[in-house]
């Protein structure tokens, strides 16, 4: 099979990849020259009633649970369809910040669904790709040809809405799944118009091993890295030196934002590292900042470039000191102890880590915690994939009895309850409905922090009341009104 670009985009019922849900699918095949060679597919995604939607991302989608239910596919089928078209031979799986959202949906999507996760990102020559930091580069260092939006301060906007609409792009509905993938596929068109060896240059670091031939462990010699990390006003670039390799992940280098004096860290040991690096901004001390480090994943895209591609209006503007930045590569390359101690505040952290949390300990959140599959495991994932609703109930607990992860027993049970909910016997329809008890109806029983229960979320909803007074929202809001209470009176007969 020849080549191809597989663009795509979810919509979901919340912010939060890794728990929350995909209500909307749309993807559409091109070849390497970007011209549409397939039809497209675009697919809704029945909601699970262990998850609430979030009232925000009902507001800025349009898509109600209701809708959804109607319109959309049991998740096993959404997914499968999906599976279809990212596992074809040749695939680049590629979108508009699909790195961190979207392939985080498709991993948790395949998981739950007794897919291999990341099979499909580097099978039969299959690769994924993301062009917003392509699109960041193009801003920084080969600007020509594309308008790029501001803000009053003069800093760039990368949403595609605003990129859409400054370069006359057609964009006619922002967080349709299907309109937003035509967007993007039209801003590739351009920056590949515009810049093409840029945007080949880019395309090619979808490989990890193109990442790591520009990256020198042994001289560290600094280069430029484009991600959301680093201020728009800086042009979201950095100088950054390569470190070393991550202790515990083979696919990470550590890296320095060569901007910042590193002076004060170089005598540290590694647990006052640790508590310089793995605290967020606002935890912070007053007075104080976080330790400028960061891991570089070679497996996610990451774009990276010498220092040759820019000028020095362009450093100037992304106000980058060349002589300053120097200087503080010349001290980290001496300071043995500081490498050292830093990796040790890695493999502290890693250790901490394996304590598992007790939002965890719920086998549809151990995607990452919980370890590969092993090749038995995985061809009993396969073999009941293809069972129907009938079989799978007749076979449940042999199944089960087959498994050597634990996680895949009760994975199983919640596969069938959302896929197949009336092949459950009366039992087992009470199990599953106090399950999505404890996820959504009961306050007091929430296990997940991270998740909305019925009251939070009706706190939710009477607050966008009032900051959407328009009939539009409001009707969307009702709609997850009812939502809520056929969800409540569905779940009330297993409270206890």
């Amino acid at each position: 099979m020849a080549a191809s670009i597989y663009w795509h985009d979810y919509e979901s019922w919340g912010a939060d990849p890794r728990r929350d849900r995909a209500s909307q699918f749309a993807g559409v095949r091109t070849d390497l020259t970007l011209e549409e060679i397939d039809q497209p597919l675009m697919i809704y995604c029945q909601p699970s009633p262990d998850r609430l939607p979030h009232p925000k991302a009902c507001l800025i989608t349009g898509i109600t649970p209701d809708y959804a239910q109607k319109h959309g596919l049991p998740e096993a089928e959404f997914i499968r369809r999906i599976h279809e078209q990212f596992s074809k031979a040749q695939t680049c799986v590629a979108g508009y910040n699909s790195i961190r959202f979207d392939d985080e949906l498709s991993r948790q999507l395949l998981y739950r669904n007794f897919y291999d996760p990341y099979e499909r990102e580097w099978k039969n020559g299959n690769s994924r790709w993301d062009i917003i930091d392509t699109v960041r580069l193009c801003h920084a260092v080969r600007p020509e040809g594309i308008n790029w939006p501001r803000l009053d301060d003069g800093s760039p906007v990368f949403k595609l809405e605003a990129l859409s609409q400054s370069n006359n792009l057609m964009h006619s509905d922002a967080h349709d799944a299907l309109s937003d993938v035509r967007a993007t596929i039209a801003l590739a068109r351009k920056v590949r118009t515009a810049q093409p060896k840029l945007f080949q240059y880019a395309f090619d670091l979808r490989s990890k091993q193109q990442v790591l031939s520009m990256l020198d462990l042994q001289a560290q010699k600094p280069v430029l890295h484009v991600s959301s990390v680093y201020p728009a006003k800086n042009a979201c670039l950095a100088l950054i030196m390569p470190l070393a390799t991550h202790p515990q992940e083979s696919n990470g280098i550590i890296i320095y934002d060569l901007s910042v004096d590193p002076s004060p860290w170089l005598e540290m040991t590694a647990d006052q590292l640790a508590k310089k690096l793995f605290v967020s901004h606002k935890d912070l001390p007053e007075g104080e900042s976080r330790l400028p480090v960061s891991v570089l994943h070679t497996n996610r895209c990451p774009v990276i470039a010498t220092m040759s591609v820019m000028d020095t209006e362009q450093k100037e503007r992304a106000h980058i000191d060349w002589p300053q930045t120097r200087k503080h590569w010349e001290l980290l390359r001496k300071s043995r102890h500081f490498t050292r101690e830093l990796l040790a505040a890695f493999t502290m952290r890693a250790q901490m880590s394996d304590s598992v949390s007790v939002t965890e300990q719920d086998p549809d959140e151990q995607l990452y915690s919980g370890g590969f599959f092993s090749d038995a495991d995985k061809r009993l994932m396969l073999q009941l994939r293809g069972l129907s609703a009938s079989e799978l109930a007749m076979q449940q607990e042999q199944l089960s009895a087959q498994f050597k992860d634990h996680r895949l027993s009760e994975m199983l049970f919640r596969y069938r309850a959302r896929n197949f909910q009336s092949s459950l016997n009366a039992a087992e329809l009470k199990r599953w409905k106090e399950h999505c008890w404890r996820n959504c109806l009961n306050a007091n029983e929430l296990h997940n922090p991270h998740a909305l229960n019925i009251f939070s979320c009706r706190a939710v909803i009477e607050q966008e009341r009032l900051q959407h007074p328009d009939s539009h929202s409001q009707g969307i809001l009702d709609a997850l009104e009812r939502w809520l209470l056929s969800l409540e009176q569905w779940g009330a007969s297993s409270s206890v």
